[in-house]
């Protein structure tokens, strides 16, 4: 079932949001590894909070890395400058999984899921490119000066009612003392009008609680895959049981979904339905999916098209999109899909 309702909401944060946080620690460790060894095996998960950093996991690599570090320049670069204890707890991966994914299986069972529409040059639902473009615009705002009194952490929501925007929403970490007339006034003159357009009829709200002084780890917990619908689609297509960050593309969590992706905005960019959604299952350490199934617009079946022109079996999903590359770090915020660059967005013509 394609999702498209009338009223919805969807949301974007900041890189310096807690999650996102975590996200790019597990991204950067992932990417790190692929760049020394890119037959690496990874699954990363990071945990933030209150001055404490947590990487675990399980990575079999011949790369020399430093996870703490790491972190530490991630938590850096994207604007906090408070102290981090990082504790580093790594394993091996099971020999369990290990023997299945050796022979070309999936690294992981499960089901996946990919959606385009043709209503955006992303390929991607209007409000959606709308409220991701809002967030890199806010963080900009604060890296390139023009807003200064900008912190690193932020939230943007946009409401639909009716197929139209009815409400957009800004939640912008801030310096201590600001005043809140004022941040009102330039998120709305230099982020959200441009963003948005005409605001007539609009509900715009900044700051709702009247401060965000305190933000990033000081306020609040992080965790890697708490943020997969920011990632996917925003709810108005379905996303698997998995979250993408930190996996290698042994991961189908991953890799299938950036497959079932390129394959929806491949069906609809060379014509050939104006939406659709991709799902796909795996059992863990099989090669073959147990199920590929694809729908358009009309909930018409495209699952001959879909199977005639792409490949699920885990080792061709690595080699059609080489995925063996170290290119997830800059995945891990404002969003996966609808960005230029990522080799599941490339349209392909299809014969």
């Amino acid at each position: 079932m394609i999702i498209h309702p009338k009223t919805y909401t969807v949301e974007s944060v900041t890189a310096g949001h807690p999650d996102k946080v975590c996200d790019q620690v597990s991204d950067a460790v992932l990417d790190a590894c692929l760049l020394e060894d890119p037959m690496s095996r990874v699954a990363v998960e990071s945990f933030g909070g209150h001055g404490k950093f947590v990487v675990g996991g399980e990575v079999t690599t011949r790369a020399k890395i430093d996870p703490a570090a790491i972190a530490a320049e991630v938590y850096r670069r994207v604007g906090y400058a408070d102290p981090l204890e990082i504790t580093v707890n790594l394993v091996h991966q099971s020999p369990d999984i290990a023997q299945g994914v050796d022979t070309g299986g999936a690294g992981d069972q499960g089901i996946m899921y990919g959606y385009a529409t043709d209503e955006t040059p992303e390929f991607l639902p209007d409000p959606l490119v709308r409220v991701h473009a809002l967030a890199r615009r806010l963080a900009e705002l604060r890296e390139t000066g023009v807003c200064p009194w900008l912190g690193p952490d932020g939230k943007t929501q946009v409401t639909v009612v009716d197929g139209k925007i009815a409400a957009v929403l800004v939640s912008a970490q801030h310096a201590p003392g600001t005043d809140q007339k004022i941040i009102a006034a330039e998120l709305r003159k230099r982020l959200i009008a441009p963003t948005i357009g005409d605001l007539q009829g609009i509900e715009v709200l900044v700051n709702p609680t009247g401060n965000f002084e305190i933000g990033g780890f000081a306020a609040d917990t992080g965790l890697t895959g708490r943020k997969i619908m920011v990632d996917t689609y925003g709810g108005l297509a379905p996303h698997g049981g998995g979250c993408f960050s930190g996996k290698d593309a042994t991961k189908v969590d991953r890799s299938a979904a950036y497959m079932a992706r390129f394959a929806a905005k491949n069906i609809v960019a060379n014509g050939l339905a104006k939406r659709c959604l991709v799902s796909v299952a795996y059992a863990i350490g099989r090669a073959e999916p147990l199920m590929v199934h694809a729908l358009n617009e009309r909930e018409e079946s495209l699952d001959d098209l879909v199977k005639k022109h792409f490949d699920f079996r885990p080792r061709a999903i690595i080699e059609r999109l080489d995925l063996r590359r170290p290119i997830y770090q800059q995945t891990a915020a404002y969003g996966h899909f609808g960005r230029p660059g990522f080799p599941w967005e490339k349209v392909e013509r299809l014969g």
